[in-house]
């Protein structure tokens, strides 16, 4: 039974004659009741008792009529979600993402994507840079909200999302200067609660190279793989972190968090979405291409 033929049938069923179906449908009459025939016989029964005042449905078209309803509406819906993926509105993505990604930048991108693409499924995994390279290579996750720069195999395509100053985050005796801020010299000699090496090697020896150069013999006293884990070291007296200025949005009890005076030369905090390029368009460059700037910031 072919699908127009439940669709003719329920317009018979909805308008009480062909000639009223047929005119709904814009169809011929003729070419309506045919088909009502083909079906009546593919099924071996009477749909419809005809007269001059419409079609009347049999106790056999009663009976189907509500199966042959959800089966149009089920035809109907994927329909619809086949256009919808075909056009990269629907879906599922899988992401993964650094602890950075999830205080500003992942809200306004979940909201922004069901405005844009409410059918797509997005499924989201928190993973260091290394298991998000990791990832992106086996094609365990479609993109990655990380931290650069990071070295990922493979054709990538790349785009900031955030550029963040450092501040300090130390300990609540940690003595502060009387304005409220520390200073590198400070840092230095309390020791550094840092992320590990292998992880952020680039920003690992960009904070090393900038306490050097402003004369300090930096050294790292802890490291810590996650931001929680760094923010609990710190609460600890292991030593002072120096994190992105979104840390400041948190209450950790035993923390506080402090400008630096003279942190100019300390590197920035880059935020961007890494995935794979391909030749045609993808759920990731539709991701990536939203719009996730906080109000006010600039383009980058």
């Amino acid at each position: 039974m072919e699908t127009r033929h439940l669709r003719y049938f329920l317009a018979v069923m909805d308008h009480g004659s062909v000639s009223r179906a047929a005119e709904w449908l814009g169809i011929a009459q003729p070419a309506l009741s045919q088909a009502l025939g083909r079906m009546e016989k593919d099924l071996g029964v009477r749909l419809f008792e005809r007269s001059r005042l419409g079609a009347a449905p049999t106790p056999a078209a009663l009976a189907i009529v509500e199966d042959a309803r959800v089966s149009v509406a089920r035809i109907d819906a994927a329909e619809q979600r086949a256009r919808e993926i075909a056009r990269g509105s629907a879906g599922q993505l899988t992401g993964g993402l650094v602890t950075s990604a999830l205080f500003d930048t992942l809200p306004r991108a979940l909201r922004e994507l069901r405005r844009q693409a409410p059918g797509v499924e997005v499924g989201l995994r928190g993973m260091s840079n290394a298991a998000q390279a990791q990832a992106l290579q086996d094609g365990g996750i479609d993109i990655g909200l990380m931290h650069t720069p990071v070295a990922v195999g493979g054709r990538m395509r790349e785009r900031q999302l955030l550029r963040e100053r450092l501040v300090a985050a130390v300990p609540d005796e940690f003595e502060l200067d009387p304005d409220g801020q520390t200073s590198l010299a400070r840092i230095a000699q309390a020791g550094l609660v840092m992320y590990p090496q292998a992880q952020l090697p680039s920003f690992y020896a960009d904070i090393l190279d900038a306490l050097r150069k402003a004369g300090h013999d930096a050294h790292v006293a802890q490291e810590a793989n996650r931001t929680l884990t760094v923010l609990s070291c710190v609460a600890g007296g292991c030593g002072v972190a120096l994190l992105p200025s979104w840390i400041r949005s948190m209450d950790f009890s035993g923390v506080r968090f402090c400008e630096v005076r003279d942190g100019q030369s300390l590197p920035s905090f880059d935020l961007s979405a890494i995935w794979p390029a391909r030749s045609v368009p993808t759920l990731a460059d539709l991701f990536a291409n939203l719009d996730l700037r906080p109000a006010g910031a600039a383009q980058t």
